[in-house]
């Protein structure tokens, strides 16, 4: 099986280790667009708004590719600045895409409490609460 991981940049730091077992049990991983420079939106937020702006919109584009390339999404949601299971704008945009196209949506955690609550529920994720063998 192959699965995108989608995640806010804050918890980049997470995925090596996940990657690594995923892998070692034979899945193919594709890594978030920002992988590879995850503090660039920072920097270009500083630089140049439009440059900004240019690189988010691409940033969103690309993701549909890379869902669609993939059997599955997971969604690594860990707590951020106390909010527990924080799932950001752009992870939300990449489970409403696999929910589009009709691929398999896992939660590493629970679906967050807040504004878009209904919305997460109604993509019918699949909660495996930290044990990656519920893959």
């Amino acid at each position: 099986m192959k699965i995108f991981i989608c995640c806010s940049k804050h918890f980049y730091s997470k995925i090596p280790e996940i990657k690594e077992k995923l892998e070692k049990s034979g899945y193919t991983i594709t890594l978030p667009n920002s992988y590879d420079e995850p503090l660039q939106e920072e920097r270009l937020k500083k630089e140049n708004k439009d440059k900004h702006v240019a690189w988010k919109a691409n940033m969103i584009r690309a993701q549909e590719s890379k869902v669609r390339a993939n059997d599955s999404i997971l969604v690594l949601n860990y707590e951020k600045n106390g909010q527990a299971n924080y799932i950001g704008g752009a992870t939300f945009l990449e489970i409403f895409k696999a929910f589009e196209l009709n691929k398999k949506i896992y939660f590493l955690n629970p679906i967050p409490e807040g504004i878009l609550k209904d919305e997460l529920t109604a993509f019918n994720p699949t909660i495996i609460n930290g044990d990656l063998s519920k893959l």
